[in-house]
């Protein structure tokens, strides 16, 4: 899921849905001199963004606020998620952030986590099941602490899927593990690739999309990742025109 879109079917007018919570992963690899992040290329028989670059991501389970993790949100982190309107709780913020953690690995196979370091989290891992089934397996604990907030985007009213989507990143060096022919031609994702920010496939993507990645890149360029940013952008839609708010 890519959060939000009018792309194929969701040019449609639909009746009216709430936005339901959901959470995207942009995942960096700065070991080159251009940054690159990871996209997937979608089914092209889904409904939702069918055949389009996007970035991992999907909606807020009601058991994410549940996870054992490796360790608490950073309180920065959790305030940035708990600001704008409406306010939400703390579980739901951690929800969010659990949400895009299981969401990257259940779709591309890459796992943020950290190895148990004493009985209880292994106890706790052990208990993992479904979709958290390789962080029980590597004997992981899903790490929320190398996670970023970016930005904030609601899908427009009258779209087949609607969803109040943050949208996070985390360098490449957090993956702990990976789990081998989760992307393949009759998957969700039917590839990845790494493309350097700025390279030409990315803007093909989502006008949204683009919004978010031209917000890292204004991230990156001033200086090391930081909770404590000034701005969180919040894309929203208004009277059928996209607007950037401040939270």
């Amino acid at each position: 899921m890519n959060g939000v879109s009018d792309a194929g079917a969701d040019r449609a007018q639909h009746p009216y849905r709430r936005p339901r919570d959901a959470a995207a992963l942009i995942l960096i690899d700065r070991s080159g001199r251009v940054p690159k992040i990871l996209v997937g290329k979608r089914h092209h028989g889904l409904v939702f963004m069918p055949g389009r670059l996007v970035f991992p991501g999907g909606r807020v389970d009601p058991t994410d606020n549940r996870i054992p993790l490796a360790s608490a949100l950073p309180k920065a982190l959790e305030k940035r998620l708990q600001d704008g309107s409406p306010k939400i709780e703390a579980a739901r913020a951690r929800a969010l952030v659990t949400a895009a953690i299981r969401e990257v690995c259940e779709e591309t196979g890459l796992c943020l986590g950290r190895k148990v370091t004493s009985k209880v989290e292994a106890a706790q891992a052990m208990r993992l099941s479904g979709a958290w089934t390789p962080f029980a397996e590597a004997g992981l604990l899903p790490d929320p602490s190398q996670l970023y907030l970016i930005a904030r985007a609601i899908t427009p009213p009258g779209n087949i899927r609607r969803y109040d989507a943050r949208f996070f990143t985390a360098e490449a060096s957090a993956i702990a593990h990976e789990v081998k022919g989760i992307v393949h031609a009759d998957a969700e994702l039917v590839e990845l690739v790494w493309i350097e920010l700025g390279a030409p496939p990315l803007a093909d993507m989502h006008p949204i999309t683009r919004r978010v990645l031209a917000e890292l890149e204004k991230r990156l360029e001033a200086g090391p990742l930081s909770h404590r940013h000034p701005e969180l952008p919040f894309f929203h839609y208004r009277a059928g025109a996209m607007q950037r708010d401040v939270i």
